[in-house]
C-alpha cells in the first residue's frame, strides 16, 4: 500500500505539484482542488466510523492497512458488523491497530446468524435462550476488541401473535441479555429497520423503540438510530432523535434513497450533523452505506462528502 499516492486520485493531481499542499481537512478548497497526503489531514469534528471495504482501492484488503489509511484520513473509529466471525488472531490484530492509532471500535452484530436469527418476537424458550447465549458469546469478542456497543435486531414479526404480545416477548429477551452485559459495561443497541429493504421486521419506528427501552430499563439496552432507515420509515429525523435522545448512544448514516454517502440523496446531513454536534453528541457515527462511485476516485469522493457536511 502507498498511501502517498492519494494525491494522484484527484483530477487536479498534476496541478497540485505547483500549489501549496491542501490538507484533506481543508473544507475551504474548491471541489476540484487536489488532496494532500492523508497524514496531513485533521480529524473530523464528529466521530465518523468507516467499515472495512470502504478504502480497499487505496489501502488493499488487509484490515490493519485499512485502519492505517482511515487514521491518516482523519477518522477516529471503525465499525465491523462481522467481527464475531473473524478469527481470534484477526480480532487481536484489529484491536492492536486501533489502539496504536487511539481509535475506537464501533458496533459489531451480536445476533446475526442467517436473517437475524434467533427472532425474539415469538417468545419461544429456545430462541430466547439462543439470544441470551449470543450475548454471552459476544462479551469476550467485545473485550478482545475493546468494543462497547453491539447491534441487535429483534427479528421478524411472528405470524399470528398479537403485537402487544410480541413486544412483551422482545422486552423479556432484552432484559435477560442486558443482565448478561451490564456487569461488563457493554451495550446492545437495538436497530429499527425500514420495511422497504427489510420487509417483515418487527422493530421499525422511534416511538416503538422508546417504548421498549423504557420497559427494559437497562443501561445495557439502548437504540441504534440509523438515519437511513428512519428517513425511509418515518422521516422527521431531528424531531425523532430529540424524542429518543437519552436512549441513543450510537448513530449510523447513509443517504436516502440509495444508501450511499451524504449528498447523494434527500437527507440534509449538514443540518442533521450540526444539530447533533450542538446537542453535544460525542459518540460514533457509523458509515453504514456504500459508495456512489468506484475506484480510488470514489473513495476520495466519500471522504470529501463527509468534509462538506461535518460541523465546524
Amino acid at each position: 500500500m502507498n498511501r502517498r499516492e492519494f494525491i494522484n486520485t484527484t483530477t487536479a493531481g498534476t496541478a497540485a505539484a505547483a500549489m501549496a499542499p491542501l490538507a484533506l481537512g481543508d473544507t475551504g478548497r474548491s471541489s476540484g482542488a487536489a488532496l494532500s497526503a492523508p497524514s496531513e489531514s485533521k480529524t473530523f469534528t464528529l466521530d465518523y466510523a468507516p467499515s472495512f471495504g470502504h478504502f480497499v482501492n487505496h489501502a488493499g484488503n488487509d484490515h490493519v492497512s485499512q485502519i492505517d489509511f482511515m487514521a491518516d484520513a482523519g477518522f477516529r473509529s471503525i465499525e465491523d458488523n462481522g467481527m464475531r466471525g473473524r478469527s481470534l488472531e484477526e480480532q487481536k490484530r484489529i484491536a492492536d491497530a486501533l489502539e496504536r492509532h487511539e481509535m475506537r471500535m464501533g458496533v459489531f452484530v451480536m445476533n446475526m446468524n442467517c436473517a437475524w436469527y434467533p427472532s425474539i418476537t415469538t417468545g419461544k424458550t429456545d430462541e430466547i435462550e439462543k439470544f441470551v447465549q449470543n450475548a454471552k458469546d459476544s462479551v469476550e469478542v467485545a473485550k478482545r476488541t475493546n468494543a462497547r456497543w453491539m447491534t441487535v435486531v429483534p427479528g421478524e414479526v411472528a405470524e399470528g401473535v398479537p403485537m402487544e404480545q410480541q413486544t412483551a416477548h422482545v422486552i423479556e429477551a432484552l432484559k435477560q441479555a442486558a443482565a448478561v452485559l451490564e456487569p461488563h459495561g457493554i451495550v446492545m443497541v437495538c436497530e429499527p429497520l425500514n420495511q422497504r429493504d427489510h420487509r417483515g421486521q418487527f422493530l421499525q419506528y422511534t416511538p416503538q423503540s422508546i417504548e421498549i427501552m423504557k420497559a427494559v430499563d437497562s443501561p445495557s439496552c439502548m437504540i441504534l438510530q440509523d438515519l437511513y432507515h428512519q428517513q425511509a420509515s418515518e422521516g422527521n429525523l431531528i424531531d425523532h432523535m430529540n424524542s429518543a435522545w437519552q436512549y441513543i448512544p450510537y448513530f449510523q448514516v447513509g443517504d436516502n434513497p440509495g444508501r450511499r454517502e451524504p449528498g447523494t440523496g434527500e437527507i440534509n446531513y449538514a443540518n442533521v450533523f450540526k444539530h447533533m454536534h450542538e446537542r453535544g453528541y460525542a459518540g460514533i457515527v457509523g458509515m453504514e452505506h456504500g459508495k456512489s462511485q468506484g475506484g480510488k476516485e470514489g473513495e476520495v469522493k466519500l471522504i470529501e462528502a463527509y468534509r462538506k457536511v461535518d460541523p465546524t
